[in-house]
């Protein structure tokens, strides 16, 4: 339960909010936390807004029109914009269709502050402008343009969004707890942002599993333990799809330079190391037979389930 100063309760045993970025849980909780004089105020500050992104898939296209598009393996481009705050990309997926995308690094934070408008009130009518601006840009498919691409896409089919990202400080109080988007929104550019969600949940099911009791304070602690391993690592998570936005949309000089360094001067090794930044870490439910480790990448271990452990002991005893 949550209750606010005001009077104001949420019941439930316990209370998880995993509903995306502008959570109604957190801002329920918030407003509490902030009443009592207990929330960090940075968690009251908006999300950081630093790209805007258009996307699409394409209806089925002419393989000679497009050449490339019907290959088995998909044709995967990332195109940098010269003297440009864009960045583009194009690859092709099954049914001979090409899913785009076109980012806009926002230069100042007074340039992103000027948008209002949150993500869930884009609208397809309101993309007209930045097509304008990105019409003319070359993709790798034969002689065509993002235009060619944005005409043969369904206007319903034309997404414009933000990318935006926060790291909250608070993501429990009592019986709530807050996963995924709703505590930490992370830049898509590394691929964690889904996958930070799935580890909260798994990592949050596995602490619950183990809880000594029902009561109260049981909860809370549980809660905390469970902020406490989460936080450290989607952290890095975090500072790692920050890096690799600046690297694959950043358009400032200084995000340019990085780039040159990073793509030409850095070590192999180097570079593998960094590309497993953030997913070294890959929980199992607890409560259930482990999956054996595959693959050649890093694994960080994961404390085995004392409670199963013991479960699975009187079982082989019978």
């Amino acid at each position: 339960m949550i209750r606010c100063s005001d009077g104001t309760t949420y019941h439930g045993d316990i209370l998880v909010g995993a509903d995306g970025a502008y959570s109604g849980v957190r801002q329920a909780l918030y407003k509490c936390l902030d009443k009592a004089g207990t929330l960090p105020p940075s968690d009251l500050d908006e999300l950081n807004k630093g790209y805007i992104c258009m996307v699409g898939t394409t209806g089925p296209l002419d393989p000679e029109k497009y050449p490339g598009v019907d290959n088995a393996d998909a044709n995967v481009n990332q195109i940098l914009g010269k003297n440009s705050l864009y960045t583009w990309s194009a690859f092709s997926v099954p049914g001979n269709r090409i899913c785009w995308g076109a980012v806009l690094q926002l230069s100042t934070v007074k340039e992103a502050s000027e948008h209002k408008f949150r993500n869930s009130e884009w609208r397809s009518e309101t993309n007209e402008t930045m097509i304008k601006e990105v019409r003319g840009f070359l993709i790798p498919f034969g002689d065509n343009t993002l235009g060619n691409l944005i005409d043969a896409t369904p206007q319903e089919n034309i997404s414009k969004v933000f990318l935006e990202d926060k790291l909250f400080k608070t993501w429990n109080h009592g019986r709530t707890v807050l996963i995924g988007d709703a505590c930490h929104k992370l830049l898509p550019s590394a691929g964690l942002g889904a996958v930070t969600a799935m580890q909260d949940a798994v990592v949050l099911a596995n602490y619950l599993y183990e809880m000594k009791g029902l009561a109260f304070s049981d909860i809370s602690a549980t809660l905390d333990q469970f902020k406490d391993e989460r936080y450290s690592k989607v952290k890095v998570q975090y500072e790692t799809s920050i890096s690799s936005a600046r690297l694959v949309y950043g358009q400032s000089y200084f995000d340019r330079f990085m780039r040159t360094i990073v793509f030409n001067w850095l070590p192999e090794s180097v570079l593998l190391k960094g590309g497993f930044k953030g997913v070294e870490f890959r929980p199992q439910a607890s409560f259930i037979p482990q999956i054996p480790v595959r693959g050649s990448g890093p694994v960080l271990p994961q404390r085995p389930s004392q409670r199963y452990l013991d479960e699975q002991a009187k079982l082989d005893e019978k």
